[in-house]
């Protein structure tokens, strides 16, 4: 257990979540909307792996590196929405203390995790247009799977110091968390204990997390920028900076967010924008990655296209 003494007496074992504060008709409105993006969240990621899965052109580690970061965006979502939806319909808002805390380490590991698979597919990117001579040699499928892995190790890890110390508080009350999930601001700012030293371990592995992630992926672009000006011809020039377009976009919509949310050295005090934006990185972004790659990537247009009239010859 997390609590011994006098204070166990009065420990709180279970959250309200304020969530949206509004009235039925807004929330019937925001379940609408929830449901809406949740299913096409999913729907859209499970089409980009069949996708990459079906059609053997795309059996190359850009797109391997695609599917599994679809793969991690079904979890992702799926960590708060279903939660969130509960809460809108049913108006019961509460969540135990170990499911908010579980909720919690699994939401910034994930997140966490996207981080370093965003690196990697910009490694990737930086292999086959800086060394292509060599970029199938090196970027094998077992060195793909090593960095899948690496970057949901390092996810899971980079989190759990900050989790581990959550673990050891007391929250004696008041128990209602102004979010609709459960983040780390707002929760830690529940707490009766000086919460100084997590703020410290959160301001440090959030700046290590984006830190390892951003410096890597900002050299792979200088590099890349740098060789596709050193092609003589136009049409060279785009077509090897389209395969680096749609990465480049999903990494600056996510790492803008974030940087904006979590790297601070002081639990958010106001957090009503705080929770308002949380919409953004929650439902927002899993839903417009999907639309992102397939609509900026030539190759995922001509898949979809070829599958598309292969169904209907099929069906005549």
């Amino acid at each position: 257990m997390f609590f011994n003494g006098s204070i166990s007496d009065k420990a709180v074992t279970h959250f309200i979540l304020l969530g949206f504060q509004s009235s039925q008709v807004i929330k019937s409105y925001l379940s609408f909307f929830f449901s809406a993006a949740y299913l096409l969240a999913i729907l859209e990621n499970v089409a980009v792996i069949l996708l990459v899965q079906w059609d053997p052109k795309l059996h190359t580690p850009m797109y391997f590196f695609l599917s599994k970061l679809s793969c991690l965006e079904i979890f992702y979502v799926s960590v708060t929405v279903p939660k969130i939806l509960h809460d809108l319909v049913t108006n019961e808002n509460t969540i135990s203390l170990h499911g908010c805390i579980l909720q919690l380490y699994l939401f910034l590991s994930l997140a966490c995790t996207e981080c370093f698979l965003l690196t990697a597919m910009a490694v990737d990117r930086y292999m086959a247009i800086c060394v292509p001579l060599h970029y199938y040699s090196m970027m094998t499928r077992k060195m793909c799977w090593c960095l899948c892995g690496s970057s949901l190790f390092l996810g899971f890890l980079s989190c759990s110091f900050s989790i581990g110390l959550i673990t050891e508080l007391h929250f004696c009350g008041p128990n209602i968390i102004n979010h609709y999930l459960c983040d780390i601001s707002p929760l830690i700012n529940l707490s009766c204990q000086d919460i100084s030293t997590i703020e410290l371990v959160n301001f440090i592995t959030a700046l290590f997390v984006l830190f390892s992630s951003s410096v890597p992926i900002t050299i792979s672009y200088i590099r890349i920028i740098y060789a596709i000006c050193q092609i003589p011809s136009d049409g060279g020039w785009k077509k090897s900076f389209s395969t680096c377009a749609s990465h480049l976009m999903v990494v600056t919509i996510f790492f803008g967010t974030t940087i904006f949310m979590y790297a601070r050295p002081k639990a958010n005090q106001s957090l009503d924008v705080h929770k308002d934006l949380s919409v953004l990185y929650t439902i927002v972004i899993p839903v417009i990655n999907p639309m992102i790659y397939t609509l900026k990537n030539n190759d995922m247009k001509k898949s979809l296209k070829n599958i598309f009239v292969k169904r209907l010859i099929e069906c005549k």
